[in-house]
């Protein structure tokens, strides 16, 4: 299935593909780095809206064409805001990033981003964002705002709850660009592979979170950003009872059986 948003009437902005229950969102503005434009991100944000309630799609993979991964907001777009309305033009386009970002957050699948080239700015934030990310060995992530006058502030909010404040905070005030095997060593990506290796390493990962459970891996993924803003006592009791309205679910009946009983476990996601 394909994006209907499209570049100039012809080319989708957003490509769509679903095999075994992984979703492949392919951001499609090659010749602009796949920068975020209103476009752009309203397409992914139907894209996303699709997959929740699609039973079928079990992960999403969000990946980039062309050179690069994504290259943040499209500066073309706000420098062609114009007259009095400016500022409400501008809150208007970081309000709908920002939700994108929250909607991939609370989305009740795990979301992956498959890394090549850059990622820079607010295509950093969305690498930050997804749940997991699998970067090429060759990919460089920055946030460069600060080398044009215009400090990445929404990107710090995902940044900084995926890295230590050190290295955060290195990124945001240099600009400067970071390889892969950095972005490993300091948890911005989990994963990093030789470049023809990319797509086939991240949609193998997909297909060994698809496997499981689609209820155990909504029910976790929500418990997991949820205590993470929680203080230590708040989030035991949130996780004990997390924890018991899972064990009440018949795919842990089954899980527990299946591990029992040695054979496989069959999934009702229920």
């Amino acid at each position: 299935m394909d994006g209907t948003a499209s570049v100039g009437g012809d080319a989708p902005l957003l490509t769509e593909t679903c095999d075994e229950g992984v979703l492949r969102l392919t951001l499609n503005r090659p010749a602009q780095r796949n920068a975020l434009s209103v476009g752009l991100m309203t397409a992914l944000s139907k894209a996303l809206d699709r997959a929740a309630a699609d039973k079928a799609c079990r992960v999403v993979v969000i990946a980039g064409a062309g050179p690069a991964f994504c290259a943040g907001h499209d500066l073309r777009e706000f420098r062609a805001l114009d007259g009095e309305n400016r500022r409400e033009a501008y809150q208007r386009i970081f309000a709908q990033c920002s939700a994108l970002m929250l909607q991939i957050v609370h989305l009740p699948k795990p979301v992956i981003a498959e890394v090549h080239g850059t990622a820079t700015a607010a295509g950093c934030q969305l690498v930050a964002t997804c749940d997991l990310a699998v970067a090429a060995a060759d990919a460089r992530f920055a946030t460069p705002g600060v080398d044009i006058g215009l400090f990445c502030s929404t990107p710090m909010v995902a940044l900084t709850r995926a890295v230590g404040r050190k290295p955060a905070m290195e990124m945001l005030l240099t600009g400067e660009l970071i390889d892969a095997a950095t972005a490993k060593a300091i948890g911005l990506v989990n994963r990093v592979v030789p470049r023809p290796q990319l797509a086939t390493a991240t949609l193998a990962l997909a297909r060994q979170i698809a496997a499981k459970s689609a209820l155990t891996l909504a029910i976790g993924k929500e418990a997991f950003y949820r205590q993470a803003e929680l203080g230590l006592a708040e989030a035991y009791n949130y996780a004990s009872e997390v924890m018991t309205k899972n064990m009440l679910a018949q795919d842990a009946s089954e899980g527990i059986d299946a591990f029992l009983e040695k054979r496989p476990p069959v999934w009702q996601d229920a």
